[in-house]
């Protein structure tokens, strides 16, 4: 079956072949949905029933596990939804909130990870600062305005997404209307820059200054060499997640946006960049599933303030 996109309510030279989505999809948000949903219920239950007393990165932790959770409960819809290529049954309104939710919860994932690593950051290379800043009230009000914040800035989804007949199906778009496309991209980009781009240079100067302290000789280590190693090891395998399941996502999603709006790409050349970008959406979305396993583990190999050095 050839057809235009799911994504956008627009009309367009090139017909792409979506087959592949329609099992590729279901099948890897189905299999997130049910690990993702499973392991981050846990996650909550241990930071809610076991965890006493919090300390700061288990606030972030807990705050992690939330904004994943949220994110698996918009996948079986959207799963039901692919399925069944691109045929929605449920109301306009209902495709909005999941589509708000999707994104809600994943740009709220990412920046909790950055709390995270910036928190580590601190600890490792600036410890008399992190012995201020290092307190669960700051925890807490960053970790409330990171849902305030990226909550009013997906809230235009309510405005862009809308739903749409196509033959006998109704498809619930994930971009918008063709009269709003333009400005679309324009949101887009402000989300990419803002939610992605900036969070993702800041988590990787600082996994790497903290990579860097820890491979330099102390007179006076908190550490052991064999702990450091482990802890190197782990700071890295945490970049590398990240990388691999944000940024080809992110990267193809821009390309397609923006090779769709300029509409002049050869048609072969936007058909490879729609099969990249629907083929990098699974990766987002098993960071959902990772994300307890790792920074559980992170949690057991968690650095000390290093109050030797002083800077």
């Amino acid at each position: 079956m050839d057809d235009m996109s799911d994504d956008e309510n627009l009309t367009y030279r090139c017909i792409f072949d979506e087959e592949f989505k329609y099992i590729l999809l279901p099948v890897a948000y189905g299999i997130v949905f049910v690990f993702g949903f499973i392991l981050n219920v846990l996650a909550l239950f241990i930071f809610i029933f076991r965890i006493r007393p919090w300390k700061v990165v288990n606030v972030f932790m807990f705050n992690l596990a939330l904004s994943d959770l949220l994110y698996v409960l918009s996948l079986p819809l959207l799963a039901y939804y692919y399925s069944k290529a691109n045929d929605w049954p449920f109301s306009e309104p209902l495709c909005k909130i999941v589509r708000f939710l999707f994104y809600t919860s994943l740009y709220c994932s990412i920046l909790f990870l950055l709390c995270i690593s910036i928190y580590r950051f601190l600890a490792v290379c600036y410890p008399l600062q992190f012995l201020r800043w290092g307190q669960i009230r700051y925890a807490r009000i960053a970790s409330a305005c990171i849902w305030l914040v990226v909550i009013v800035m997906q809230s235009p989804t309510f405005y862009f997404v809308s739903t749409s007949m196509r033959d006998d199906s109704t498809v619930c778009h994930d971009t918008s209307s063709i009269d709003l496309f333009d400005d679309f991209v324009v949101y887009s980009t402000a989300n990419l820059v803002m939610l992605f781009c900036l969070p993702f240079t800041i988590l990787i100067v600082c996994n790497c200054l903290i990579i860097y302290v820890l491979v330099q000789p102390m007179a006076s280590a908190t550490q052991t060499a064999k702990s450091k190693k482990k802890s190197v090891k782990m700071i890295i395998t945490v970049m590398l997640v990240f990388i691999i399941c944000f940024l080809p996502f992110h990267v193809t999603r821009t390309m397609y946006y923006y090779f769709r709006k300029v509409n002049l790409v050869p048609c072969p050349i936007l058909s490879a960049v729609n099969v990249a970008y629907k083929s990098t959406r699974p990766l987002a979305s098993v960071n959902s599933c990772i994300d307890p396993v790792l920074y559980f583990l992170v949690w057991r190999f968690r650095l000390r303030p290093n109050t030797s050095q002083h800077r």
